[in-house]
């Protein structure tokens, strides 16, 4: 374990007291605070305020695909120095192959706009030949542009990516998720007709060309025509796919958020017209989180074997969904967002079963500017992470790894709080009345390829960040 020290935790009598705690603000060109976790290399993305990244194995190289939010006040269009051009944020498409020289391929513009309400900030990628009806030849990735409309593009040559289609006439678009097997895509939209911001359009995308929309889907409440509270908007959905037949929906950022199950077939198949009833019907179960919580991040993890139960009866394996809630203010101005471990092996009866935070004081995070808690973890599969090891955002936290083989007892074995750059964008609250501002990390998301790299990215500016575990934390992935 390495990297510089940032607090020191002194026991007293009477408790544990933090002591020696630096709250200085980051620097530039200080090391980044690391621990069983190495940097690999590094790219300034154009300093583009960063959300998701999708890394896609293509032919002999591998690719990561980029989405943007939009640009900032101070500079609402940077420009793009392969063209010379300002463009507004949209998709950075960059070359991983040699992960210590990532090279920048490509930026593809987004919908003008400032922070939210611009860019093209979730990615998805699919292989042609994997979809039931797509190209063999091309390399689909889906899109948002801005708030307003889903796009496909051929990205079979990274340098040249064509537009397919889109999906326009829409008021928010967010986090997706596309089936490449099925070509069956969740569409975080929002449909004007509908009365919350986001719901889903679930759409058959295998044959990207050609989109079919199958139906829309909400909560009882959000639907056209419907009276009364409006329930809590979507985040995202992850799907389990035909032979896990489950979609697991989370809804709420940072309060009044919960997890629903649903069954997919009965979503697919089932009566589509949105009436209550109707969207009822594919439900299984909900389970709300505190309404001091949202869930941003719904992963599942299914038939996970805890080495604890191994010699009873029953219950050997669990049902887990880890959810990730997402830190919306500056300084620590709202309750502790985290990550939750629910076992839903029971599905109609759900329940939290651990947590994981970062401990604040071992970093003064609530001083040191910017957003502390979590936001997303990885989304990826591959089998040289997926039910070991997760990895999450925790903005000026940076990335924190943890051991989840017993997901009774998660466990942090590694971190890395990269350092702040020249491009860094500051971070304000108004405190008496005046604006105060501080300068730190925004690590933002998070993803891995199934060659084990780490791939973070900044929401304040800083760029992509490609990291390798060590030490102990390596062991435990079970990587030489």
């Amino acid at each position: 374990m390495g990297g510089r020290v940032t607090a020191v935790c002194c026991m007293f009598a009477f408790g544990l007291l933090a002591c020696g705690v630096s709250a200085e603000p980051q620097t530039i060109g200080a090391p980044p605070e690391v621990s069983n976790m190495r940097l690999v290399g590094t790219n300034d993305l154009q300093a583009r305020s960063a959300y998701q990244p999708t890394i896609h194995h293509q032919g002999n190289r591998w690719v990561a695909y980029i989405g943007h939010h939009g640009g900032t006040d101070d500079i609402p269009d940077p420009v793009n120095p392969m063209t010379g051009k300002a463009e507004p944020n949209g998709t950075s498409i960059v070359d991983v192959t040699d992960p210590a020289h990532p090279k920048y391929l490509r930026h593809i513009p987004g919908q003008e706009g400032k922070y939210e309400s611009g860019g093209a900030q979730m990615v998805r990628v699919c292989d042609g030949k994997d979809l039931p009806k797509g190209d063999r030849n091309a390399v689909y990735m889906l899109r948002t542009f801005g708030s307003e409309a889903h796009e496909i593009w051929n990205v079979a040559d990274p340098d040249n990516p064509v537009l397919v289609t889109r999906i326009g006439g829409l008021k928010d678009t967010h986090k997706s998720w596309w089936e490449c097997d099925t070509g069956i895509a969740f569409l975080v939209s929002g449909a004007p007709d509908w009365r919350t911001r986001r719901m889903t359009q679930v759409y058959d995308l295998s044959d990207p060309a050609h989109p079919v929309k199958i139906r829309d889907f909400g909560l009882p409440g959000q639907e056209p025509g419907s009276t009364g509270a409006v329930p809590t908007e979507l985040h995202g959905p992850i799907s389990t796919g035909p032979r896990g037949n489950r979609v697991y929906f989370g809804y709420g950022t940072n309060k009044g958020g919960f997890l629903q199950i649903v069954d997919r077939d009965k979503l697919l198949n089932g009566p589509k017209d949105p009436t209550p009833a109707n969207l009822t019907f594919p439900e299984i179960a909900q389970m709300p989180m505190s309404a001091l919580n949202g869930a941003h991040t719904t992963f599942p993890m299914p038939g996970m074997p805890v080495a604890e139960f191994a010699r009873d009866k029953d219950g050997k394996t669990r049902d887990i969904v880890m959810i990730v809630d997402e830190a919306i203010l500056n300084e620590c101005g709202e309750a502790r967002q985290m990550v939750w471990f629910a076992d839903v092996t029971t599905e109609a009866r759900p329940m939290v079963i651990s947590s994981y935070t970062v401990p604040e004081a071992s970093g003064a995070f609530c001083e040191r500017g910017g957003r502390f808690g979590s936001h997303s973890s990885n989304e990826s599969m591959a089998p040289v992470y997926y039910k070991k090891m997760a990895f999450i955002a925790f903005f000026n936290a940076g990335v924190r790894a943890l051991d989840i083989r017993d997901p009774y007892h998660p466990k942090e074995v590694g971190s890395f709080i990269p350092s702040i750059t020249q491009a860094t964008d500051k971070r304000c609250v108004t405190v008496d009345g005046k604006e105060r501002c501080k300068v730190a990390i925004q690590t933002n998301n998070v993803e891995t390829d199934e060659r084990g790299y780490i791939y973070a990215v900044d929401r304040a500016n800083t760029g992509l960040h490609i990291l390798e575990l060590t030490g102990d934390a390596r062991a435990v992935a079970g990587l030489p």
